[in-house]
């Protein structure tokens, strides 16, 4: 757009980001009052045509990593109930849809759908209470360390996963690290590990996956 950088953009639109991710505001609500606050009139046409190549570009780029659905697709082979919690704005469920996500999953829980944001204890709250499981039976994985740190507080089994080199991100004391979903893997169907540490259960019935940073890249 004539006269507007993408820095110039990109932090504009980061001050309406919460409100993006949690449903207070659309992405055609954001991009106007973006538009406007960088002195550019945000008439339909435009605003229209910046969402539709905002979901464009999330689609074309949006990758799952190779462990991602030989994960899910085993976790449910065992029993085990999946729920994708993410923090992202109206076009993830169809992303995730494209994706094959969707179909191996029996929750998705979407802060631009539920109106609260990990690390916001309601989120997850609502991830446990839609798989029908209790904080001590399940297990939390995401890259971010604030997130995990979020369902430890709430009594979740949390594991960290950091893939490629570690960014700086240093996680939460008592959180689990892993490199990938593999290892994720191991931990479930342990001769030690979380069945020691969930105190003699029998097998873990939850598991809450944050899709965009753990399965996708």
């Amino acid at each position: 757009m004539a006269g507007v950088t993408a820095d110039a953009w990109s932090e504009a639109y980061a001050k309406l980001w919460a409100a993006v991710q949690t449903g207070r505001v659309s992405k055609t609500q954001a991009f106007a009052q973006t538009l406007r606050t960088l002195g550019a009139q945000p008439s339909t046409d435009l605003v229209r045509a910046l969402v539709d190549r905002d979901r464009e570009l999330a689609f074309a780029s949006a990758r799952l990593y190779d462990d991602a659905i030989p994960f899910l697709l085993r976790l449910r082979s065992a029993g085990f109930k999946i729920a994708i919690v993410s923090n992202c704005s109206e076009h993830t469920r169809p992303l995730l849809t494209k994706l094959g996500v969707i179909e191996l999953v029996d929750a998705v829980i979407l802060s631009c759908e539920v109106g609260a944001a990990k690390p916001s204890a309601e989120i997850y709250l609502g991830a446990l209470d839609q798989l029908g499981v209790d904080a001590a039976t399940a297990v939390f994985v995401d890259d971010q360390g604030s997130y995990c740190a979020g369902a430890a507080a709430l009594g979740i089994a949390a594991v960290q996963i950091v893939r490629g080199e570690p960014d700086g991100n240093a996680p939460t004391a008592g959180t689990a690290v892993v490199r990938s979903l593999t290892e994720v893997e191991t931990m479930l169907w342990p001769s030690e590990g979380f069945k020691s540490r969930l105190e003699g259960e029998d097998g873990l019935r939850g598991l809450a996956k944050e899709v965009l940073s753990c399965l996708g890249r």
